[in-house]
């Protein structure tokens, strides 16, 4: 009990921390910086989820509350927000994109699967699901840090090289999702690769490309973020950052590949897609050659 509560109370405040910092070029809605406000959105409805989730056990709401909490947090800013530039407008969209997509898909796969297994023992004892609800908004909210300081900024900026350099990795990041997706998904439905694990398309050159493809689209909406952001706001730069940390050695990558040592740590053909295969970027780290 006493570590998720740490754990909650830390996340606060270091979400605290960086929705102060982001507030300081924010434009204000009343009395309030927006930055501040969106901030809260992810949290708010992370809570509110919660407390029939853990009521009915159930984990098939926890990604697409995710997405539901990006859209809404550009819905707010979008209300509120007098006058945003093309640069805010491009970012909502992405953004905005992106979680519909990506919500859509993990909701229709936990339904499909019945369970996610990562929730199997966490989702019984209630502060440290509690936790991992909170750090659902807590994700939400640094994520798009960087990306919500541009669209709420006060400091508007025409067009530039950050934009389209930004934009073009976006859509690099989120085709390399896609697509690696969109092959798990197929090769998954193929009843002969039931208990197998995909060694095909982007996933001959990366053990987890899907989760490359989100760090390089995050790092896409930063940069173009980049050139609005003043004084305290250059906080919320770790955004992708946090992306990465999260993704490799918190959720992502790391229970995924020790799930795949449990399940296949025995198998010869496993150990050597290991050995020969990029944890994460394509062709880097490449240790053995298979031909």
């Amino acid at each position: 009990m006493i570590k998720p509560v740490i754990g909650i109370f830390v996340i606060l405040v270091i979400s605290g921390a960086i929705a102060l910092a982001g507030s300081q070029g924010s434009t204000a809605a009343g009395e309030m910086p927006l930055f501040l406000i969106c901030a809260s959105v992810g949290f708010v409805l992370h809570w509110i989820i919660f407390i029939p989730s853990y009521i009915y056990q159930t984990e098939h709401y926890f990604d697409l509350t995710g997405s539901i909490s990006y859209v809404s947090t550009i819905a707010v800013a979008l209300i509120f927000h007098p006058d945003m530039d093309t640069r805010s407008l491009v970012v909502c969209t992405l953004i905005a994109i992106w979680a519909i997509r990506l919500g859509s898909f993990l909701f229709m796969r936990v339904k499909k699967d019945g369970k996610d297994r990562r929730f199997d023992e966490i989702k019984t004892k209630f502060f440290r699901y509690m936790f991992t609800w909170t750090l659902g908004g807590a994700w939400v909210f640094i994520t798009m840090a960087a990306g919500l300081a541009a669209i709420t900024a006060v400091n508007q900026v025409a067009l530039d090289v950050f934009f389209y350099v930004g934009v073009a990795l976006w859509i690099l990041g989120f085709g390399i999702e896609v697509i690696a997706d969109r092959q798990k998904s197929l090769y998954r439905r193929n009843p002969d690769n039931k208990d197998k694990f995909i060694t095909e398309g982007l996933w001959s050159v990366s053990r987890h490309p899907n989760y490359f493809g989100e760090i390089v689209l995050w790092v896409g909406i930063t940069v173009i973020a980049l050139p609005t952001l003043i004084g305290w706001q250059y906080v919320t730069l770790i955004s992708p950052i946090f992306v990465a940390l999260l993704l490799i050695k918190i959720s992502g990558v790391k229970l995924l590949e020790e799930s795949g040592l449990k399940r296949w740590g025995d198998d010869p053909s496993y150990i050597k897609y290991v050995a020969s295969t990029p944890s994460l970027v394509p062709f880097l780290g490449k240790t053995t050659n298979t031909k």
